[in-house]
């Protein structure tokens, strides 16, 4: 009765304009809201009660995220005012809090852009020692309409949390790829005499301006241009050529078993040779028909097949030189076949009159012969079998001097 006199005269107090309004009032006897009691109280005094407690049990909300946690501004709203106008004599009444996030949509998306690590791909670099990986890193996707689903669902439940929706993102090219991309297609090694100091040194500087270079699909190679005129001032050195049909001395002696052997170890990595010549007389350090002579005016070239990139690598050290060819490989296997179609004797030795017996030249037989690449399938049945070259190795004449003996007679 004393909260009902209180409450009429405070009424009196604000004026009765708002009584007759419907905008005063008080609330009903022995009425509880949320625990408060606020029987008897003028309305507005009732709402401002209830909402103190409920701002006391107010549940916070925290968006926790990969890179820190963040509490957006979340608007609260109830029903208080409602009931405290309709509550009935003795009713005890709970208040409904709704928490709503008015800029969730934004909000997310802004978080998720923060959240979001994109995957860095593994890496390949490569030169004339060698290749080198870097691995890959995986990232973190943000999934925006799972994340704003779930944020909006544990607010509506009366969560005090919740957590972005991450998805791994996984890099577009691993290491393993790399790998599998830059395997060994070939190698074809030849040997040489080391004790020649001017050729090994020729032959090893031709392997290092070859080894590094790489092919994209369809581009070909040419050794030429890989490897720069045989000259001094380019750092190559006086040795044996073969010239003429003959060996004589030359700068750059040697290069062409570097070239020759490049060329056997393209035709075993499935590459197409488009360009290459014989040398006038047979080499042995390959069967006929499969060496590469070079000079100003002869080239190697070969293309690749692939339409993926081919890396080249060489080397030359203790009289023998090597190349290995790398790619993806195709599942066949390629080889070589060399075919001595004649033998031609040389021409009778010349003989000469000289200080000792010595040859100033070797006879040696010239050969006709025919090269053929061989082409296996993954089960190692020969499908394919092409001719390559039909080549003429001339013969050489031999000169040698005899050592004539004069008898003076007394």
């Amino acid at each position: 009765m004393k909260k009902f006199l209180a409450c009429w005269l405070a009424l009196l107090f604000v004026g009765s304009a708002f009584f007759f309004l419907g905008r005063a009032g008080c609330v009903k006897a022995d009425v509880t809201i949320s625990g408060v009691a606020v029987g008897g109280m003028p309305y507005e005094e009732a709402v401002s009660a209830v909402r103190e407690k409920l701002a006391a049990e107010r549940i916070s909300f925290t968006v926790r995220t990969p890179f820190g946690d963040t509490m957006p501004a979340i608007e609260y709203s109830d029903n208080v005012p409602m009931l405290v106008r309709r509550a009935k004599k003795g009713e005890s009444l709970q208040a409904e809090v709704r928490r709503e996030w008015t800029e969730a949509e934004r909000d997310i998306a802004l978080l998720c852009e923060k959240g979001e690590r994109p995957p860095e791909d593994a890496a390949l670099s490569f030169n004339r020692f060698g290749f080198g990986y870097s691995a890959e890193k995986a990232g973190v996707y943000c999934d925006y309409a799972a994340s704003l689903s779930a944020a909006l669902s544990a607010l509506r439940a009366g969560a005090e949390e919740v957590s972005l929706v991450t998805r791994p993102w996984l890099p577009a090219v691993t290491q393993a790829d790399l790998k599998a991309r830059t395997k060994k297609l070939s190698a074809f090694s030849t040997y040489f005499d080391a004790s020649k100091t001017a050729r090994a040194h020729n032959i090893a500087l031709a392997c290092e301006r070859v080894a590094g270079n790489v092919l994209l699909p369809g581009e070909t190679f040419s050794f030429n241009a890989a490897v720069g005129l045989r000259t001094a001032e380019n750092g190559f050195l006086e040795a044996p050529i073969i010239s003429g049909g003959e060996y004589v001395s030359g700068t750059g002696g040697g290069v062409c078993q570097a070239s020759t052997t490049l060329m056997n170890a393209a035709l075993r990595a499935g590459l197409a040779v488009t360009e290459s010549r014989p040398h006038s007389l047979s080499v042995g350090y390959v069967p006929p028909s499969l060496d590469a002579m070079v000079s100003r005016w002869s080239d190697l070239k070969f293309t690749n097949p692939y339409p993926f990139p081919v890396y080249l690598l060489g080397r030359a050290a203790a009289g023998k030189v090597t190349f290995e060819i790398y790619g993806k490989p195709d599942g066949r296997r390629y080889e070589t076949e060399s075919r001595v179609l004649a033998r031609i004797p040389p021409p009778e030795a010349e003989i000469r009159e000289g200080e000792e017996d010595r040859t100033v030249r070797a006879e040696k037989e010239g050969v006709r012969s025919e090269s053929y690449l061989l082409v296996y399938d993954e089960r190692g049945a020969l499908v394919q079998k092409k001719l390559l070259r039909r080549d003429s190795y001339a013969a050489v004449q031999g000169i040698y001097e005899k050592k004539v003996t004069n008898f003076f007679l007394n």
